[in-house]
């Protein structure tokens, strides 16, 4: 019979059980992740119980597969062991059942399959084994088990209620880590919505793209442009470093205020001072009347400077003071007045080179390298290729009073072929011409470029081998040195870089005569 416990050991018992599950709340409360507090949890449990070994597992909803996830007195590859599929086994039954199992004696239950080989050091018949199941809601999640030496005086009711209230705080906090995985997920969501609204807010209407290389301009964009901070966009010729520019500023808080461009390298140097910064009446021969400076007309708004890399060292001079001092004179003027101009400069060039030749001020530069923006390449952005070309069909369809509905897919398979040295400028005026060679409602191959052709498309796919090849470019060689030389084999042979006897060979190959090309009258060395 079992004998029942003093009230002095049952009231022992219950201080250990409450110190037990207090320091397991401690525990549960420091972490929402699972896999690092269960194995201090069952090494907790087991300094507090008889437990020999424990092991939490937890279900893969996908496989239907109970692993273990901690364990207390397994090794590593015992551990590894420990996999049940539904209904399998005693962990398998609690699983599926999601009901409690007590197995007072292993060596009784034809279920315990002992999978992670722990109990063969003991005998089975030694060994008591209790699994409860983690169940958030009705949905069981994983399960609790432990096991303790067998004894027939020792009931086993007392190791499953402390088990079972164990597995309810572990489910609780099972929950909570669920709830706060859900809600940051919803938050993720949340945010990858509001930032694409931002993106749309904030893109360019005239800008056309939508590769990941431009929506990373459209993002640069809208942080730089509430600000007044200068801002350099870099790029190749043709990619629409002007439109980014009037982007910035229709963005900006200077909206409504002048935006004023300048193209740099389009104004010789003797005039581009006078163009900035204006002159007085005077100021030099033709000088009749004051004349307003870009400065002076961008006042309060932007001044957008196009091609600044082609500034001249004197120039560049002027413009740092502005840029540092926020104030200039007009040519032959000796008033000082000051400047509230948003800057936004633009080069095709390659300004860090530009700078170690000397070139290129270093202080003028670090000036208007404020913000950089980098714009990409068309043929970095080729997914936004047939975007431009739709647009561009449109604008010049009804600039030209045509009705153009669609490319060719030859002609999408030529543009998408294409490397674009000239970017957006250049595809912009290769669909220009389609539209005015074009006679029906689509654009078709040949009305591109030939610099677009391909060899399929033009009917000029190389018919002959290599050798072939290499055997008419030789001959075509010989016969232009005999030639050049009036058929002098010798001094032909010279030219071609080998020995007239190789020549010879050539000539008896290719059956060429040197004697046809003789100049009459002319000594010929044979």
């Amino acid at each position: 019979m079992t004998k029942k416990p003093t009230k002095r050991k049952e009231a022992h018992r219950e201080l250990s059980e409450l110190s037990l599950l207090h320091e397991i709340s401690q525990l549960l409360d420091r972490s929402l992740d699972m896999g690092k507090v269960a194995g201090p949890l069952l090494d907790l449990i087991a300094r507090n119980t008889g437990m020999l070994h424990g092991t939490l597992t937890l279900l893969n909803r996908q496989t239907g597969e109970a692993s273990i996830q901690a364990a207390h007195g397994l090794s590593r590859s015992q551990k590894e062991r420990g996999r049940y599929r539904q209904g399998e086994g005693v962990v398998g039954k609690v699983v599926q059942t999601g009901r409690p199992v007590v197995v007072p004696r292993v060596s009784d239950e034809p279920k315990f399959l002992d999978r992670t080989g722990a109990r063969k050091r003991q005998s089975k018949k030694d060994v008591s084994f209790i699994c409860v199941p983690i169940k958030v809601g009705k949905e069981v999640v994983g399960t609790l088990s432990a096991d303790r030496i067998y004894a027939d005086q020792v009931s086993l009711d007392e190791d499953l209620r402390l088990l079972t209230i164990i597995t309810s705080m572990i489910a609780q906090a099972v929950k909570l880590r669920q709830a706060v995985e859900e809600e940051r997920h919803r938050l993720r969501e949340e945010n990858e919505r509001l930032q694409d609204q931002l993106r749309e807010r904030f893109r360019p209407d005239n800008i056309i793209g939508n590769s990941k290389a431009m929506r990373a301009v459209y993002d640069t964009v809208a942080q730089v442009a509430r600000s007044d901070a200068t801002v350099l966009v870099r790029g190749e010729s043709g990619t629409g470093k002007e439109l980014v520019a009037h982007a910035i500023h229709h963005a900006s808080r200077r909206a409504n205020k002048p935006y004023v461009k300048v193209n740099c390298a389009a104004l010789p140097e003797t005039i581009l001072e006078a163009e900035l910064f204006g002159y007085e009446k005077g100021a030099f021969t033709g000088a009749i009347a004051r004349k307003k400076g870009r400065f002076e007309l961008a006042q309060n708004g932007t001044l957008f400077l196009d091609e600044v890399g082609d500034f001249s060292p004197a120039t560049q001079v002027k413009l740092l003071r502005v840029i540092q001092e926020r104030e200039y004179e007009l040519v032959g003027g000796v008033e000082t007045h000051k400047a509230n101009v948003r800057i936004i400069a633009a080069t095709n060039r390659d300004l860090e080179e530009l700078v170690a030749g000397g070139e290129f001020r270093e202080d003028l530069y670090y000036r208007l390298n404020v913000f950089p923006v980098h714009l990409p390449p068309l043929r970095d952005r080729k997914s936004d290729i047939l975007l431009l070309a739709d647009h561009f069909v449109a604008k010049y369809s009804e600039a030209n009073g045509k009705n153009v509905k669609r490319i060719s897919t030859p002609a999408i398979d030529m543009m998408m072929a294409y490397h674009w040295p000239g970017n957006v400028r250049e595809l912009e005026n290769c669909i220009e011409r389609a539209i005015l060679l074009t006679n029906d409602s689509v654009i078709h191959g040949h009305h591109l470029p030939p610099t677009l052709q391909t060899a399929e498309a033009s009917d000029t796919v190389i018919r002959e081998t290599l050798s072939q090849a290499v055997e008419r470019l030789e001959r075509e060689m010989i016969v232009d040195a005999l030639k050049t030389t009036g058929g002098n084999c010798s001094r032909a042979a010279e030219m071609l870089g080998v020995t007239e006897r190789i020549l010879g060979l050539r000539l008896t190959k290719y059956d060429i005569s040197y004697k046809r090309f003789r100049r009459t009258g002319a000594s010929v060395a044979t």
